[in-house]
């Protein structure tokens, strides 16, 4: 196998992701010992991935930097050493970044294969939000089926995805969104209850709640939003932050921490990925698989545009009116 030439994206400095993303071209070389070469098909456009161009994630880049967390495509090639995947197979990327690419070459453990009949679509959005969502429903307490669950930007991509997994769950989930078109919309995806986030709507959440206990709260959003839903949460329950779209910092009334005795802890999916050993990725990531195939789980999105107009998609991400996910198209 040759070098060739591959296109890719790239930003040289940190800013407006609009304006700061391009189109570059790279030699890519044939893979060598344990590395494997995936050809690309899609990858999302996330708030991670924004922020990261942005220089505002947890994350500090050090440009010229390739983007993007997430992505699916197919093994062009393998190294020598290679034993776990071989030419043809589809696989989404672990690597956490540098998904932005027609080609990435990585190490084999940095790559998960899935089912060739998935859909490619829906599997390069499965590592971020379908993950982070299964992660908050299980990784922190344990719910007996028919147990609430509560959450602020339920129409978000976790937020969605956590509607669907509760579900499979037997659980119940009460979700608050800033839209009133969003609550037939989300109702239709499975949501129990889906009610205005606002301050008015906490009297109504606890009305319907009445004596069941909630223990497990979402927050994406911080600030007032946060402090909603550590009001409608039981006694001894956990608010799992795992985003921060109003850029508000996390404000607790002493009330909550010493009435209620919560706990509050923070999530972020990257760091779970670098501890998580290769059982435990394939026990999360086999049923969400299972799921997608059997349309149980399915990631909206918005409009799905060639790379190489990134500015267009990049622009489009950024608006609120969107209807799902922007997706880059690197074929």
């Amino acid at each position: 196998m040759a070098t060739f030439s591959s296109g890719f994206l790239q930003f040289t400095q940190t800013g407006n992701p609009a304006e700061v993303l391009h189109a570059a071209e790279r030699e890519v070389k044939p893979p060598t010992g344990h590395e494997v070469l995936v050809r690309m098909r899609y990858a999302p456009v996330n708030p991670a991935d924004l922020n990261f161009m942005e220089g505002t994630y947890g994350r500090t880049p050090t440009p010229p930097c390739i983007p993007g967390h997430e992505g699916c495509g197919e093994v062009e090639a393998v190294g020598p050493e290679v034993k776990s995947l071989a030419k043809g197979d589809v696989v989404i990327s672990l690597l956490g970044t540098g998904c932005w690419a027609q080609h990435v070459t990585g190490p084999e453990h940095a790559f998960a294969k899935v089912p060739s009949r998935i859909d490619a679509v829906q599997a390069s959005m499965l590592r971020v939000n379908p993950v982070t969502a299964w992660l908050i429903l299980k990784h922190f307490i344990e719910l007996e089926p028919g147990s609430w669950v509560v959450q602020n930007a339920a129409n978000s991509g976790v937020g969605r995805a956590l509607i669907q997994i509760a579900k499979r769950f037997g659980l119940k989930t009460l979700n608050f969104v800033r839209r009133e078109e969003l609550i037939a919309e989300l109702k239709g995806l499975g949501a129990d209850e889906v009610l205005l986030d606002t301050d008015e709507s906490v009297a109504q959440a606890k009305l319907i709640l009445g004596k069941a206990p909630v223990l497990l709260a979402a927050n994406a959003v911080g600030g007032d939003s946060a402090i909603r839903l550590m009001d409608v949460l039981s006694s001894e329950g956990s608010l799992i932050t795992y985003g921060a779209m109003s850029r508000r910092s996390l404000k607790v009334p002493n009330k909550f921490l010493i009435f209620k005795n919560l706990s509050l802890r923070g999530f972020w999916v990257t760091k779970w990925f670098e501890k998580a050993t290769r059982e435990h990725l394939y026990d999360v990531l086999e049923p969400l698989t299972e799921m997608i195939l059997a349309n149980e789980l399915v990631t909206a999105t918005d409009e799905i545009v060639p790379f190489r107009d990134c500015a267009k998609a990049i622009r489009r991400a950024q608006e609120n009116s969107r209807s799902g996910k922007v997706i880059l198209d690197f074929a």
